[in-house]
């Protein structure tokens, strides 16, 4: 009787039926894959941060701009550092062999730096999706394992005749325990994409706005 009525988290699992169990498992799959992205996420924005805050600093130190690209090169680790690159890579293109510049050097340094903030969006945003997908969709999963384990719960009454609190407990506490697994993987899911895209933002706009003042600086030197 006592392991009848055992009602932790493995004896309420092992009870379930096998689509109960099946949903369960989805859902513990699917809160530690999210749970994977929301850490590595994590890393990876605090680190885009610290190193536009270093870059930042380097630019902004007074260093010549081309001193500055042979430093970082075509094709530096750093993600400000690239949009920098793109810029500075279009610039030295868009001169001729006489030192000239080919006319609309300005509007193409522009597109370049755009096609390189596009690339770095596309991948501080990848994974994004995963949160959002299991924001929306776990709690219906779960609710998929409830009702499935409580109408199973009421097939068991109907069979054995009893509506005792003991018989109808352990089957209702099974069904409901799909829910809580909904819940607990969709609500951090939820707030971290919320977040994230919101750092995600942030850290775009940041690039943005350096692509921005750079032009500038690039349009400047063009009209000395």
């Amino acid at each position: 009787m006592d392991a009848a009525l055992d009602f932790s988290m493995w004896a309420l699992f092992a009870r379930a039926t096998l689509t109960v169990k099946l949903v369960m498992v989805v859902l513990i799959v699917a809160s530690f894959w999210s749970w994977s992205v929301i850490v590595k996420k994590l890393i990876s924005y605090r680190q885009a941060r610290a190193e536009a805050e270093r870059f930042d600093r380097a630019f902004w130190s007074g260093e010549p701009l081309d001193a500055l690209f042979e430093e970082t090169g075509p094709d530096p680790d750093g993600r400000a550092e690239r949009v920098f690159a793109a810029g500075m890579v279009e610039w030295q293109r868009s001169h001729r062999h006489d030192g000239g510049l080919i006319a609309n050097a300005t509007s193409r340094i522009d597109r370049s730096m755009d096609v390189a903030i596009a690339k770095e969006a596309e991948e501080l945003q990848k994974g994004l999706p995963i949160l959002a997908t299991v924001g929306s969709t776990a709690p219906f999963i779960g609710l998929f394992g409830t009702v499935w384990g409580i109408m199973h719960a009421f097939i068991q009454i109907a069979e054995q005749q009893n509506t005792n609190l003991a018989v109808v407990a352990p089957g209702i506490a099974e069904a409901l325990l799909a829910t809580g697994l909904g819940l607990l993987a969709a609500i951090p899911a939820v707030i971290f994409y919320n977040k994230l895209s919101s750092d995600s933002d942030r850290i775009l706009g940041g690039y943005e706005a350096f692509a921005d003042e750079f032009a500038t600086i690039l349009s400047r030197q063009l009209d000395a």
